[in-house]
């Protein structure tokens, strides 16, 4: 989508520039998360049972977290990247509950999290077409959300809908 300035009745057109790291995505919407996704920042670059999660987020409305991973580049591997990070928070449900008390100076207690409600959220500037048919299934934690950084300090954040859930 291409994305104008209008100066006194003229479009001219701005153009797109490519993110140089994963870790500008990052920094944006970590920087930004309340009003980009009404969430509440918890850690950055956090290791547990041998994954890396980019960000971990609590959603205060429906009480769980959400994991956030950045992708520079078309990657093969989101779908399933997800369904293992979705694992990772339901198997290690205390260490997450932990983190959060430690990094947020909070008391949440075990049974204060729905991680029916978790999920995983993908941010990258393209998705692959098997990515964007692999999210058609109804109430799958795992969302699409496309960013594009343009000149003039512009930054646009749209999320990838399925055309119909099956």
């Amino acid at each position: 989508m291409a994305i104008f300035n209008l100066t006194q009745g003229k479009l001219s057109k701005i153009n797109e520039v490519s993110f140089v790291l994963e870790k500008d995505m990052q920094k944006i919407v970590e920087n930004n998360l309340q009003s980009l996704f009404n969430l509440e920042f918890v850690v950055s670059e956090f290791y547990i049972n041998g994954l890396r999660v980019d960000s971990l987020s609590f959603d205060k409305e429906s009480n769980s977290f959400v994991i956030i991973e950045y992708k520079k580049d078309r990657n093969f591997t989101v779908i399933d990247q997800g369904y293992a990070y979705l694992a990772l928070l339901l198997n290690n449900k205390t260490d997450f509950i932990l983190l959060y008390n430690e990094n947020r100076n909070k008391s949440l207690r075990k049974n204060d999290i729905d991680c029916s409600q978790s999920r995983i959220i993908f941010v990258s500037p393209n998705f692959t077409n098997y990515q964007r048919k692999a999210i058609e299934f109804k109430d799958l934690p795992i969302e699409l959300w496309e960013i594009k950084k343009y000149a003039n300090d512009l930054v646009s954040l749209n999320q990838i809908q399925s055309s119909e859930k099956s």
